[in-house]
């Protein structure tokens, strides 16, 4: 018997108290009020399933999804009960769950506990009519290729239990829990699945046969196969879309049964595989093609491969066009799980994603209409921090964008002009292979939220405060050794270890200035990327950029709560200081050929410091001075040598003699020699470690997975991958020498797997990021460049107060098509815009 190919569709949705935005067990009332044929009770009293009745039609179907949908919104609003169609409910914690008091649920939990426990999480299942069991059984083996791509296409559950999973659909791994969850496994007829389903039931594992919560099953209640794999969809078109593709896989399937094609199973290994695979990443990852070794493609290439794959049964069943423009729809608007993302972002805040998951829930079928007019020539990608995969500017982002939209491309032309003359006429440089070239700044200014700025504080305090310690106790006691946490060979074999700053005085701040370079991730994750406790630049340029905004794009809105870069400059001169007003800091610099010259000059003027050079220093009676006779307490280093190894033009060792007034306690030094041994990037692998061990702490941000080649195992991991892997010197900076393994020839990665063998202590490798994009202009036209972060600490000492993170921060953009944001490597820079809350108090975010 040929398959009907009717439709239906059960869905499970949360009751959300509409002024807490939390979970409310009102279901029994509620099903109480409501016709039983369409609305039944699931396990958990926070939850109502929706029934539809059959239909034949994608249309149909939708107006089903909409009229139960509706009836309920109307019911529950009587008791100010909001619904939310998601996976799992955003805000929802462990402790919201409620046991439907009935004897099957009360059965379930005392068997399988905590299983029972987290349920709560709400799925859509699509029903297909097939008849024949037989046939259904033989279908839903041939359609689990296919289940991936739809479960991305759902998935609406990136938060459980108040935080981000890292994953689009973590319902589908709590699902996967379940002893009867995943594939059957192949199956011959529907009488090898019923006796499949009776040793299940015999085992006593599960009580019955609705217990069996394969994939895709034929119904335990009506003549139809059903699709378990599924988050409950929020945008009725998502459902739609997805209905219409498993129909469609459906009927393709049959045909290929009817003419007798053979069938290759997925081996189960893969099927787990591509499902996880799915509910990691969603839409915004890699997915695994078709082939019969199946490989990773882009999830939109994967859904397109789909619809085109289907187009004859989706044309022979009406749904072709339909389909495809639904298709189009969903990738562009992102799933659920990236617009909860986005919605994040804005303020930090999970009842803004509760709020988000109820208003579309509510309707209309193909989403809330958006606010925002589309950038219709932006190249959108998943992890863009202002655009949206719709090419919809992020509410932050609205009225900027609208400025560069009103502007046009001969105003815009006007204004690049402007800035490269205000970069001319200040002689805005940065030294690059010797030579002196103009600082390339964006008109685009990046927004960092309170919410964002709140977590990087507290993450980069952490983290300042425990290289702080490390320093002082490797040129000191070295506990971290002899407790054997750290070899000795890391240590004093680092390439930045100096055995001169051993003789220091016990005490000094060694990294007064910290700098801190960060990415984010496509999910919006933040990431430390590496430490830089030498002589961090950029605190200058990010005072320099601001101003040329200022002078350039003043009529662009400025947030509430925008922090004003220059207010940091009295914070590093108290650092430079030893937390001191009073005294007299000087910034040491190598001079005009320095590539950081022009932020030498600048930050001296702003933060009150006397600029010199070695021949404006004289050492004598234990003090460092001015040649026109002022002390210096401190002395900020900006060199491009060692300080034992500076000399002035007669050749006299300034830098020595200061050297010797340092470890007399005459005169403060920032950064010091031997601060390498630190941001090493083979120590950075062992930051968390640090935290660990000097403040007892969990870090607050993570780390990118790195690898010590000095590492036997991890060396060998390293050489296979050097294809793969981010590949940098454990001593270069400024992006010297690194390798982005797949952007690089098949000769450039052999050369460095050589260099890697020749000297593998001399190498570290890290997974490459995705990093996050923001809009550039690229003429008149905004497009989008990967950026990063470098943030700066001001350090006095090791407690919490001792650290403040500088309310500035410079913001580095790859060129187009690089991974390497680096000014000596084609990058330039935007303005940063740190926003805090304007409610509270405004120093809030320095601490």
């Amino acid at each position: 018997m040929p398959a009907e190919l009717t439709l239906g569709a059960e869905e499970e949705l949360h009751l959300v108290d509409l002024d807490s935005q939390k979970l409310v067990g009102r279901a029994p009332q509620l099903l109480s009020r409501l016709p039983g044929e369409n609305y039944s009770a699931e396990i958990q009293r926070t939850t109502v399933e929706t029934n539809t009745e059959v239909v034949t039609t994608l249309d149909g179907l939708r107006a089903e999804l909409l009229r139960l949908r509706r009836l309920l919104v109307s019911e529950a609003a009587k008791d100010n009960v909001g619904i939310a169609a998601a996976g799992t409910a955003p805000s929802a914690a462990f402790a919201d769950f409620e046991l439907t008091t009935t004897g099957r649920y009360g059965r379930m939990q005392e068997q399988y506990r905590m299983l029972v426990d987290e349920q709560l999480i709400c799925g859509l299942q699509i029903h297909v009519g097939v008849s024949d069991r037989d046939l259904a059984v033989e279908i839903m083996q041939r359609v689990a290729r296919d289940l991936p791509v739809l479960t991305a296409l759902s998935a609406s559950s990136p938060y459980f239990n108040e935080q981000d999973t890292g994953y689009s659909s973590i319902r589908t791994i709590i699902w996967q829990r379940w002893p009867t969850a995943g594939a059957t496994g192949p199956l011959a007829s529907a009488a090898e699945y019923d006796a499949l389903l009776a040793d299940l039931i015999s085992s006593g594992v599960i009580a019955d046969e609705k217990m069996a919560y394969f994939d895709v099953r034929p119904s335990s209640h009506a003549p139809t196969l059903e699709l378990r794999v599924c988050d409950a969809c929020p945008v009725v078109d998502d459902a739609i879309l997805i209905a219409g593709l498993f129909r469609a896989a459906v009927r393709a399937a049959e045909i290929d049964v009817l003419e007798g094609r053979p069938h290759q199973p997925v081996p189960a290994p893969v099927h787990r595989a591509a499902l996880w695979q799915a509910a990691r990443g969603g839409l915004r990852g890699n997915l695994l093609d078709h082939s019969l070794h199946p490989r990773p493609v882009p999830a939109a290439d994967a859904v397109w491969a789909m619809v085109e794959r289907l187009s004859g049964p989706l044309a022979e069943l009406g749904d072709a066009d339909e389909v495809r423009w639904l298709a189009e729809a969903t990738l562009a608007r992102g799933n659920s799980a990236d617009r909860q993302r986005a919605a994040y972002a804005e303020r930090g805040r999970l009842t803004d994603v509760m709020e988000l998951v109820v208003a579309e829930t509510r309707g209309p079928a193909e989403g809330p209409r958006p606010a925002a007019p589309e950038l219709r020539r932006y190249r959108s990608r998943a992890g863009d921090e202002a655009v949206g995969s719709d090419r919809r500017p992020r509410p932050a982002y609205e009225a900027l964008v609208e400025v560069f939209r009103d502007l046009g491309a001969d105003r815009i032309g006007e204004r690049t002009r402007a800035r490269d003359a205000w970069v001319d006429e200040r002689g805005m440089t940065f030294g690059v292979d010797g030579t002196q070239q103009p600082f390339s700044v964006d008109l685009v200014p990046r927004i960092v939220s309170p919410h964002e700025w709140d977590d990087l504080v507290r993450g980069l305090g952490q983290r300042a405060r425990a290289i702080e310690a490390f320093l002082r106790d490797v040129y000191g006691e070295q506990r971290i050794v002899r407790d054997g946490v750290l070899r000795p060979e890391l240590v004093t074999g680092s390439p930045g270890w100096r055995e001169e700053a051993r003789r220091l005085p016990t005490g000094a701040v060694r990294a007064p200035v910290m700098g801190f370079d960060l990415v984010r991730n496509e999910f919006g994750g933040w990431r430390v990327l590496e430490d830089n406790v030498r002589n961090p630049s950029g605190a200058g340029y990010a005072l320099a950029v601001r101003e040329l905004l200022d002078a350039v794009m003043p009529d662009l809105p400025r947030p509430a709560g925008l922090q004003d870069p220059g207010a940091a400059m009295p914070l590093l001169r108290r650092a430079l200081l030893g937390g001191e007003d009073a005294g007299t800091a000087a910034l040491l610099s190598s001079g005009p050929g320095s590539s950081a010259w022009f932020e030498h000059a600048l930050l001296a003027e702003r933060a009150g410091l006397v600029l010199v050079t070695a021949d404006d220093l004289e050492v004598a009676d234990g003090t460092v001075r001015h040649r026109d006779g002022r002390r210096l307490d401190a002395l900020y280093l900006r060199l491009d040598v060692e300080l034992v190894d500076l000399v002035d033009a007669a050749g006299r060792p300034v830098g020595a003699e200061a050297f010797e007034v340092a470890v007399a306690g005459g005169v403060r030094l920032a950064n010091a020699p031997g601060n390498g041994v630190a941001d090493d990037k083979a120590m950075y692998c062992y930051v968390p470690e640090l935290i660990g061990y000097y403040l007892e702490e969990h870090p607050v941000i993570e780390s990118v997975p790195t690898y010590r080649t000095g590492d036997a195992a991890e060396y060998r991991v390293v050489l296979d991958r050097v294809g793969e892997l981010v590949t940098k010197p454990v001593d270069g900076h400024g992006g010297a020498g690194v390798l982005i393994g797949p952007d690089a020839s098949a000769a450039e990665v052999a050369a460095r797997r050589a260099e890697i063998a020749a000297n593998p202590a001399g190498w570290v490798a890290q997974e490459v990021v995705a990093l996050s994009s923001h809009p550039t202009l690229a003429g008149s036209l905004l497009q989008p460049r990967h950026v990063d972060l470098r943030v700066f600490a001001y350090v006095t000492g090791t407690g919490p107060d001792d650290v403040v993170v500088a309310g500035l921060g410079l913001t580095r953009m790859a060129p187009e098509g690089s991974l390497v944001v680096n000014s000596s490597r084609g990058g330039g820079a935007k303005d940063t815009w740190v926003v805090l809350d304007p409610e509270l108090d405004e120093t809030r975010g320095e601490r």
